[in-house]
């Protein structure tokens, strides 16, 4: 009896020792292995007409600052009159391009970027998408003013209200050089670009 009452006894603490293993490595294990540029991503998103270089700017200094990772997000609207997930290769196209300009401009920087398209009926719709859906740890976004690109105040209002985090509001001046950036030539996009619904091949399937 004594001898099945030691051989118990032994069998519970070397179970007992196991669960306090692994409860160990559940919580050092993120810390241990960083995702690359470190733990913090900075979302950025941006419409094509609305896409302010002042704004992307004040986003990758604080990403080369705080060494962060920088995640734009293309916000692409779809009407209503078409399901959520038709090709869309007009404004595809149009997102590459503005996303690669953007990657190359984070790459001067020194600043690992992890882009994203999302898709919504409309720009707010787009943005909830994306809050819901990306990971992140600060959103920069940029505020429209007369002759200034970016988002209305009633969605920056919107986004206060409902995103989580910090959110960096910025209302570029009247001297804003332009909305629309311009990407070097002979460059491909090599960022981990995805879209959700969406591949590459889709998009130049359809027609808008």
């Amino acid at each position: 009896m004594t001898i099945v009452l030691i051989i118990v006894i032994a069998v519970l603490a070397v179970a007992v020792a196991g669960l306090a293993t692994a409860r160990l490595r559940g919580r050092t294990g993120p810390s241990t292995a960083p995702a690359p540029g470190g733990n913090r991503r900075i979302l950025f998103p941006f419409v094509a007409e609305d896409l302010s270089r002042r704004a992307l700017d004040a986003a990758l200094r604080l990403a080369a600052a705080e060494g962060d990772t920088l995640v734009p997000v293309f916000l692409a609207r779809v009407s209503l009159d078409l399901p959520l997930d038709t090709p869309l290769p007009r404004q595809c196209s149009l997102g590459m391009t503005l996303l690669e300009a953007i990657e190359q401009r984070a790459t001067e920087a020194g600043v690992p970027v992890d882009s994203r398209i999302e898709r919504g009926r409309n720009r707010r719709h787009a943005l909830r998408q994306a809050i819901v859906h990306e990971r992140f740890d600060r959103i920069v976004i940029a505020a429209a003013s007369r002759g200034t690109a970016g988002f209305e105040a009633d969605d920056v209002a919107w986004l206060l209200g409902h995103a989580a985090g910090e959110i960096v509001v910025l209302r570029p001046g009247p001297d804003e050089e332009g909305s629309i950036l311009k990407p070097a030539p002979r460059r491909r996009h090599r960022g981990a670009l995805r879209e959700r619904g969406l591949s590459r091949e889709g998009e130049m399937a359809g027609s808008r």
